[in-house]
């Protein structure tokens, strides 16, 4: 398996996980990866995806799953989709809010129940000085994570290979706003939220929804 950027965060972004949390949305899930480590907390789970291919694919690797932590993938545009209010205590975004108009955190936010977080692993276009500095630093840890992986791959049974996600062709689009403009607009719809560079080419944009008692 190669080395994935998203995957490599996904500890991180359980880490943002609120106690309690009983509900979740994870938004342009793809094959699912992260909805089904969710699920697999005991976490009833609905992953939507815009891609009719990437929710079959979904649906095909979650199929041996006992139905308690298999979740419940659906064709859905969550540019388009009502979602329902409060719902929610965790909604994900991994790698898929630069397919959408950035906007669409507002239906996000508004789908998370009192208390409830929203964590966005986003990308960005590099405009600044330091956005390349950091691209420059990723260069040769990139390279190391592959091997590594490549590596550990290998050394495996070869019955023990993890061998992915089911073949689907993800949509790929380079993002258009830069660091500073998502940290813009987080800031006029996601009041409080924290973003953070990363690594490995993503952002993480946190923001937790005010609890009932204010």
């Amino acid at each position: 398996m190669p080395f994935d950027h998203n995957d490599h965060y996904h500890r991180l972004l359980l880490r943002q996980i609120p106690p309690g949390c009983r509900t979740a949305l994870d938004v342009g899930c793809g094959t699912g990866r992260f909805a089904r480590l969710l699920a697999g907390r005991g976490i009833g789970v609905d992953g939507i995806d815009a891609s009719a291919e990437m929710i079959g694919a979904a649906r095909a690797a979650s199929a041996g799953l006992p139905p308690r932590y298999r979740p419940d993938f659906r064709h859905m545009d969550a540019t388009r989709a009502e979602l329902p209010p409060g719902r929610y205590d965790f909604v994900s975004c991994l790698a898929a809010l630069h397919h959408m108009p950035f906007g669409t955190v507002a239906a996000l936010r508004d789908a998370l129940a009192p208390g409830g977080v929203l964590a966005v692993l986003g990308c960005y276009r590099e405009a600044s000085p330091a956005d390349r500095a950091w691209s420059l630093a990723a260069v040769p840890v990139n390279a190391a994570a592959r091997i590594a992986v490549a590596a550990r791959e290998a050394a495996r049974p070869r019955g023990g290979r993890d061998p992915g996600p089911p073949s689907a062709g993800a949509p790929v689009r380079r993002p258009e706003a830069t660091l500073e403009e998502i940290r813009r607009e987080a800031a006029a719809l996601l009041p409080g939220a924290t973003l953070h560079r990363l690594l490995f080419w993503r952002y993480l944009l946190v923001f937790r929804k005010p609890g009932a008692d204010g």
